[in-house]
């Protein structure tokens, strides 16, 4: 029989390094969607999806006393861990020393998806991290919905609530963050 996601998160958080191998073996195939998701919001197709993946994997992997509950919350947490590459990644684009300007493109199965700027994507993950400060529960909400792609009733499910309270938060939250990016244009 094998083992479920929460035993194989709890082994994972007792340090069994098989275990976190096998949690990330089992949500793979979720996690792809999830980087692939990531990207077509991110910088374009320079950086690609499996990349982008094995490098949010290495980050999680070397994190020390990072807790993961349940499923949710890691998904929560690997979208933010994605979130924060790309922007680290759009930031080092637009250094001159490393080129700057200069994009290397390749044809890809997002075609077509819209892109947000670099800008915008550092403005959206600083406006995150101050509405993660405030309430973690609604960062969350977002991570969730915007980055990694659930539905609200899905998040829903996750959470064990209803699909009504998940709309509420997710208002919320919208709200908050478009106050904290409309004070950042306006400063």
């Amino acid at each position: 029989m094998a083992p479920t996601i929460a035993s194989l998160i709890s082994s994972a958080e007792g340090g069994d390094r098989s275990a976190a191998d096998a949690l990330f073996a089992v949500l793979y195939s979720e996690l792809h969607r999830l980087a692939r998701r990531e990207l077509a919001r991110g910088p374009g197709a320079t950086l690609g999806t499996t990349t982008l993946l094995h490098e949010a994997y290495l980050k999680i992997a070397q994190r020390e006393g990072t807790a993961f509950p349940d499923r949710p919350r890691f998904m929560g947490y690997a979208g933010k861990v994605m979130r924060s590459l790309i922007i680290d990644y759009a930031r080092s684009r637009q250094t001159v020393k490393r080129g700057g300007g200069f994009e290397i493109t390749t044809l890809g199965d997002e075609g077509g998806l819209p892109v947000a700027d670099e800008k915008e994507l550092q403005q959206i993950g600083a406006a995150l991290d101050e509405l993660e400060a405030v309430d973690p529960s609604l960062a969350q909400v977002v991570d969730l919905k915007f980055f990694a792609g659930f539905s609200l009733a899905e998040i829903a499910a996750m959470r064990g609530v209803s699909e009504r309270t998940i709309q509420r938060h997710w208002e919320k939250a919208r709200i908050y963050l478009h106050g904290v990016i409309r004070q950042t244009l306006s400063a």
